[in-house]
């Protein structure tokens, strides 16, 4: 009977907690203009986060006239299986419902069910209620219809309990409202539990949660809080029945004397600026946070994520044009734990990737519809140690560098949140990709009066990449092969993607600009599988150059298997693969129909990527001296050939492949005052490393070739600490 009983309660357990499924939601809305009928269509997105994909919510009208659904549609923002104990996954999903009201009257909309994940307060799961207010009115001061915030935050957030951290709640009012946030009031069904809890502080009016300290804790901490906005002066809101109401300010509290204390401006009690009329909206923002066991340092870039470039700052607003993609590129390291993977919250139909260079990309394209409106994107990358550390599809480079260790666990990084605004087309291209090159076409119409020749491909001096070659009276036409002009070449967990971009410069001849009045960046995308290796390949041809004075010529950058320098490498073979600390052997080569003329290599710098200009990067030659200690000049009679080899490296703990890109010119022979003759410039002497004599025809500007990638092999990598896979680069 007894252990009928334990059976009993056993289900019940297993019951209850199998219907604890909630993470927490949020919901904003959009004003989508009136009807000829002079009803009001209203755009309301529901994200809402469960321990599964397929559950959602159900919203009922709490107050006011609601008006009916006439479309609706739902899809799933993210999931991620670094989930609290008691629950398998989490997952993030959006509902986008467009509602027809007859009135621009205020009303009211409600969600209510059981129950929240467990958490601190209530092992079994507490109800939750979501409570929306939408207000159409028309403002006093804008003559438009009232617009609410937009308000986003990732739905699970964690944090080791001896790192305090600060968290920047995404609150951003496109009609410049104030925005405060608080915590919930039970009393008007905003929320079930409204718990404040210890070792966390809201400041209300900045909208940042503080974290100082609580003990760890497998249970989550439920937050159920309130978005609302206040005009910024006293305003006015008039409604289709010619009824109005009034809006105000947020008033400052009664100053009182209080003793001088020690403690954090931010973890004391204060008090917020206070309300004297209702808010133009009411928006829930409810999500579950996760107190894990201490960490073996707080400092970000060991065991917590570090953002580093090119990662946006934290309130950025990103420019996305309607029917093209938009990109945000993410980048984070951490030396002691392997990045696993980047979780976030955005639009419907953003999607995330992996790239082989070791960053995240989210990319997402607005529809028409989107025209004007905002959206708030919210990411932070996880990393794992020890047991913890699993496999994610794409992510086959994890690696833990430094010191190992045995402490094993999940860190999270900071929050970002990024607002993405859309607005119409500002460059009208076209780009039409085959299977050996990427055509692109601007319209001229659209430049806004630049001059066509301050336009450039990323790296011009190859005649091939001109700009002026294809172009007409109506187009820029650009014709890229994927392998030339300073294309870059990105692969993620299922394409090889070719990038370049347009930009302007100073004068068609410049080396820098300080002008940034145009980017046009394109891209062609393939599936790995698809046809594209037919026309690519990843070894580069030679560059043909024209330079007055020394009219066209070319530059080859090649590869040789030793120091005999007979015979090239197979250009089929490419991309290479190195040992670490094998010597890699390498001959830059001139032609010219000029007599009497000589080559003078500058500089040579490795990069994970196949652009002079990009970071990280590793100089291997400047101001024509040998830096890296294993470089070797091989000596040639040729005074148009460049010899040299260095010693296979790798960029620690980002990158598995090596582009070497030298600039290179050409002078005339013997000149005692040409760059060439010069030789080596030590750095006291910079200075004088970039003078050219462009009217004599002495010299060339520098031109810039490249050869690779290289890809090295993974022998020589640190052991990975129990647990987590390894996988071959190749």
């Amino acid at each position: 009977m007894a252990s009928t009983l334990m059976l009993l309660l056993q289900l019940l357990l297993v019951s209850l907690v199998s219907a604890s499924h909630f993470f927490g939601g949020t919901t904003t809305y959009t004003y989508k203009g009136r009807n000829p009928d002079g009803s009001f269509n209203v755009e309301i997105r529901d994200r809402d986060t469960y321990d599964g994909c397929y559950y959602s919510l159900y919203w009922y009208c709490s107050s006011g006239y609601c008006g009916y659904t006439s479309t609706s549609q739902r899809g799933t923002l993210d999931s991620s299986t670094s989930a609290p104990l008691y629950n398998r996954q989490w997952c993030e999903t959006e509902t986008v419902t467009t509602r027809v009201v007859q009135s621009n009257r205020p009303f009211e909309m409600r969600a209510a069910s059981c129950c929240w994940i467990p958490t601190r307060t209530s092992y079994w799961g507490h109800y939750w209620y979501l409570n929306t207010l939408v207000d159409l009115g028309e403002r006093s001061d804008t003559g438009k219809p009232n617009r609410a915030p937009e308000v986003a935050i990732l739905p699970f957030l964690r944090v080791p309990e001896n790192c305090p951290r600060t968290y920047k709640l995404m609150s951003f009012d496109p009609d410049g409202d104030k925005v405060r946030c608080r915590y919930g009031n039970p009393g008007s069904a905003e929320c079930y539990g409204c718990t404040q809890h210890s070792g966390f502080h809201l400041h209300q009016d900045s909208c940042t949660l503080h974290y100082q300290y609580t003990n760890a804790d497998p249970l989550v901490n439920s937050f159920e809080l309130v978005v609302e906005d206040f005009p910024q002066g006293h305003i006015s809101l008039r409604y289709s029945d010619g009824s109005q109401s009034s809006r105000s300010p947020l008033s400052a509290p009664t100053t009182t004397t209080t003793a001088r204390t020690t403690t954090p401006w931010w973890w004391t009690t204060g008090r917020p600026l206070q309300a004297t009329s209702p808010p133009l909206s009411k928006l829930p923002l409810q999500f579950s946070f996760l107190v894990d066991p201490p960490a073996p340092s707080c400092q970000e870039g060991l065991y917590l994520p570090q953002f580093v470039h090119p990662t946006p700052a934290h309130g950025q607003r990103i420019h996305a044009e309607v029917n093209k993609e938009v990109e945000i590129r993410i980048k984070a390291q951490a030396s002691y734990a392997a990045i696993q993977d980047i979780i976030m919250s955005g639009p419907m139909n953003m999607t995330k990737h992996r790239t082989t260079h070791n960053e995240f990309v989210l990319r997402w394209t607005p529809f028409s519809s989107d025209l004007g409106n905002y959206f708030p994107v919210c990411f932070a990358v996880e990393s794992a140690t020890g047991s913890a550390v699993t496999s994610f599809p794409g992510n086959t480079h994890s690696h833990n560098h430094g010191t190992p260790t045995s402490q094993s666990g999940v860190y999270q990084s900071e929050m970002r949140c990024v607002i993405l605004k859309v607005g119409t087309e500002e460059i009208k291209t076209n780009v039409i990709c085959t299977e050996s090159e990427m055509r692109v076409e601007v319209e001229k119409s659209s430049l806004r009066g630049l001059r066509e020749d301050h336009l450039r491909l990323s790296e011009p001096s190859n005649t091939l990449c001109s700009l002026e070659r294809y172009s007409n009276s109506t187009h820029i036409i650009g014709v890229i092969p994927l392998n030339a002009c300073g294309t870059q070449i990105e692969e993620d967990e299922e394409h090889l993607i070719f990038k370049n971009e347009i930009t302007t410069v100073d004068d068609s001849g410049a080396l820098i600009t300080r002008k940034h009045n145009l980017e046009v960046e394109f891209y062609c995308q393939y599936p790995k599988k698809g046809n594209v290796s037919l026309g690519f390949t990843a070894h580069r041809t030679m560059v043909e150059v024209f330079d007055k004075g020394f009219g066209t010529f070319t530059y080859q950058f090649e590869f040789y298997p030793d120091n005999q320098f007979r015979s090239i490498i197979d250009p089929s073979s490419y991309p290479l693969e190195y040992d670490v600390g094998q010597k890699i052997y390498m001959e830059i080569d001139a032609s010219s129909i000029v007599n009497d003329t000589e080559m003078f290599v500058e500089s040579c710098r490795a990069s994970p990527y196949d652009n002079p200009n990009s970071q990280p990067t590793y100089s291997i030659i400047e101001d024509g001296c040998p830096v890296d200690p294993t470089v070797m000049i091989h000596e040639t009679d040729n005074k148009r050939q460049f010899r040299f080899c260095i010693e296979a490296f790798k960029f620690i703990g980002l990158h598995d492949q090596v582009y070497i890109s030298c600039s290179v010119m050409m002078c005339e022979a013997g000149n005692p005052n040409s760059r060439c003759s010069q030789g080596c410039i030590n750095s006291n002497n910079h200075h004088h490393s970039h003078r050219r004599k462009r009217d004599s025809a002495i010299q060339t500007a520098a031109h810039f070739v490249s050869q690779g990638p290289l890809r090295l092999k993974r022998s020589a990598d640190i052991s990975m600490s129990a647990g987590m896979e390894t996988q071959s680069a190749s």
